[in-house]
């Protein structure tokens, strides 16, 4: 798609206008309420500008930017790798020169390696600074910290490494540090299945909910030890349910190596039980989960064989992990459990992809009170999938701070949480339950638990009765158009133990295709209990709209900021100060190079953190490019679904960044973190940041 990089960057000459003035004429002869009324911004007759003729201008998501260096790329098809080739490229990439060892990137010394010829990374320490691209512009982002720069040779921003070491002058920054980092040894343990966790048991246990995630063989090589087995037993499945288990798999344990595949084939892991479990039979144990257990002639080897493994964590674990049916009373109730306050404060979503730890960083610094992480799932938190495991990891800025999951069975979030609560440092947890992808909802999560309510009260009841940690809860009004289903469990969500609810004013079928439902939103919050904090969440894009929905409802806590805060993170500024910002090109760029500064810490200095560091930020201005400058509204505020129509910005860099041109947003790209790699490509990721369509529904 070889196009001019300087279409949008500069004014255009007169012929770029095409065929194209006729349908702008008709748009400017229009008034602003007419406009409006059809979602179009209002900008002022002086700005607007015939839109760009482009080739394979179908659609946004068709938009991808040139190759640099080469020959013209479409970059809308590709052909789809296996996971083998993929892993063979990765390895192949890690023995390139470019791929230097990262002790003797830091020492500079080949000896400091201490796999030396086993290492997987290169040792060639020539090569590397033969085919090492020049240095960027601007100083390294390590410079402000004691410790010298973690990257060494690799860093991108080596030559100030030397400027640095000898003005040797004390460090000005503020000292700042990440939190949540996933340790080796949890890793290990989570990969062998071996992390224990006596709440969640217990818990579990306790509602009848419990799904062993030992072998048959082991459990029945613990009560063997202590007792002679009985003629059968019954073994929980991945339903709760209980299965008949021949007597004879007890004389198989003389055995172990003939039994072993069979008892690795019956085993229950708790991280893939998502897609070992239907999700109708969950009902069954539902019904039952205040029941007590009924033996028969023949003791249920299984409970036998829980208590018995049980014993030394539930010695280790609190008074209250200890419970029986005969003493429940006695555990607090979990609504007089510790709440967090969230009324009236500046609440920033958990966004998917972008709303990651540099962004929550820039929205911090402009007045965000309340940040959360990206969702999670929790079977892949429960593998110890490091990928996962990066989307919990909190600023040392974040003071009030929650991670979100999502997971489908009790089981699976009751572990999820207490794992979390046990190794990361949080304010809250928040459970998904309206997530709309359909990767989410063909597996019983997400939106999906919303045709569940059976199920969304195990999970809540099992998870808040686990940690002491608040949980709260994030819906849609309902699953389906026009059944919304909210207002009727309103009540219900607070008494299992809830400490507050984010209601996304949509329907998982709607996605984005209608503005969200406040006036319903307004209706759950009447009905929620005093106890319950209610969150409305959809569209907010100004302090005018935070002042309604705060205004019009009392009882509402706060509102949540989502896809407002991507296109200008400033909105908290204008709540707090209650004012439209009419922000600058200039003051907008120096946003992004605070979210530059941000990703070069997290994500690494060296060619790969750059690389990394720039697909985010491309991301991210695809949603920018729809903010339309106060000035050049004839309205304001400007709404959350108004399409911004071609127009001039005051000067070039605001001409630039209002493109809707994937090649643009490279080139701003470009300015903060140099040019990019040969072959680059880049198309949005997310259909979110379209205006009206109704994917998934």
């Amino acid at each position: 798609m070889a196009e001019p990089t300087a279409e949008h960057g500069e004014l255009p000459a007169p012929d770029t206008a095409g065929d194209a003035p006729s349908s702008n004429a008709s748009g400017a002869h229009r008034t602003p309420e007419e406009l409006i009324a059809k979602a179009i911004a209002p900008v002022k007759g002086e700005f607007l500008r015939p839109p760009p003729v482009r080739p394979y201008s179908s659609g946004q998501s068709n938009a991808a930017p040139e190759a640099r260096g080469g020959a013209p790329q479409s970059g809308l098809v590709k052909e789809k790798k296996s996971k083998r080739q993929l892993k063979r490229e990765r390895q192949q990439e890690k023995k390139s020169a470019l791929n230097l060892c990262p002790e003797i990137a830091k020492t500079g010394d080949i000896s400091s390696c201490r796999y030396q010829d086993k290492c997987r990374f290169s040792h060639d320490l020539e090569a590397f600074n033969t085919q090492k691209p020049t240095d960027l512009e601007g100083e390294c982002p390590f410079l402000g910290v004691e410790e010298p720069c973690p990257f060494g040779l690799a860093c991108r921003f080596f030559g100030t490494h030397k400027d640095a070491a000898s003005a040797s002058t004390p460090s000005s920054h503020k000292q700042s540090f990440e939190m949540n980092t996933l340790k080796k040894d949890v890793q290990k343990l989570l990969w062998k299945n071996k992390m224990r966790l006596p709440k969640s048991e217990a818990r579990l246990k306790t509602l009848g909910l419990l799904v062993h995630n030992k072998s048959v063989k082991k459990i029945l090589e613990e009560v063997e030890s202590k007792q002679p087995a009985s003629k059968d037993c019954s073994v929980a499945n991945g339903n709760g349910c209980k299965d008949a288990v021949p007597s004879k798999m007890t004389s198989n344990l003389d055995h172990p190596r003939e039994v072993a595949e069979e008892d690795s084939a019956v085993a229950i892991n708790d991280t893939v039980a998502d897609e070992l479990r239907p999700p109708k039979k969950q009902k069954n144990v539902l019904e039952e989960e205040n029941s007590t257990s009924e033996t028969e002639n023949g003791t249920h080897i299984l409970q036998i064989a829980s208590k018995e493994s049980y014993t030394i964590t539930e010695q280790e674990a609190s008074t209250d992990n200890m419970m029986t049916e005969n003493d429940r009373s006695l555990k607090l109730h979990p609504r007089e459990k510790k709440l967090i306050d969230l009324r009236d404060k500046l609440y920033l979503a958990p966004l998917t992809t972008v709303g990651n730890l540099p962004f929550r960083r820039v929205c911090k610094s402009l007045g965000a009170d309340v940040t959360c992480g990206e969702m999670a799932m929790g079977t892949n938190l429960l593998q110890g999938q490091a990928s996962e495991w990066a989307l919990l990891r909190r600023h040392s800025s974040e003071d009030i701070f929650g991670v979100q999951i999502c997971g489908a069975y009790p089981d699976t979030v009751t572990r999820t949480v207490e794992l979390i609560d046990q190794e990361c440092t949080v304010d809250f947890i928040d459970i998904n339950m309206g997530c709309p992808i359909d990767l989410v909802v063909n597996k019983g999560a997400g939106s999906a638990l919303l045709t569940k309510p059976m199920r969304m009260k195990a999970i809540i009841e099992a998870a808040s009765g686990t940690v002491d940690t608040p949980i709260t809860v994030k819906v849609r009004t309902a699953y389906f158009e026009g059944k919304n289903r909210i207002d009727s469990l309103i009540a219900d969500i607070g008494y299992w133990g809830s400490s507050a609810v984010t209601i996304h004013g949509r329907s998982r079928q709607q996605r984005y295709s209608k503005l969200a439902d406040w006036d319903y939103i307004y209706q759950c919050a009447a009905r929620a209990p005093d106890s319950l904090q209610v969150l409305g969440n959809g569209d907010i894009f100004s302090y005018v709209d935070w002042n309604k929905h705060k205004s019009d409802c009392p009882s509402l806590s706060t509102c949540m900021i989502a896809r407002g805060a991507l296109l200008k993170p400033w909105l908290f500024t204008e709540i707090k100060e209650q004012r439209h910002w009419d922000i600058t090109s200039g003051e907008r760029m120096n946003i992004l190079k605070d979210y530059v500064r941000f990703g070069l810490e997290h994500w690494g200095s060296d060619r790969k953190g750059v690389e990394t560091t720039r697909h985010f930020l491309l991301e991210w201005l695809s949603y920018t490019y729809r903010y339309v400058p106060v000035g050049l509204l004839e309205v304001v505020p400007q709404q959350l679904n108004w399409r911004p129509p071609s127009y001039y910005g005051r000067d070039d860099l605001e001409t630039l960044m209002a493109s809707d041109s994937a090649a643009d947003w490279v080139r701003i790209s470009e300015m903060l973190l140099g040019k990019v790699p040969d072959g680059f490509t880049f198309a949005p990721k997310h259909k979110s940041n379209a205006y009206d369509r109704a994917e998934n529904g």
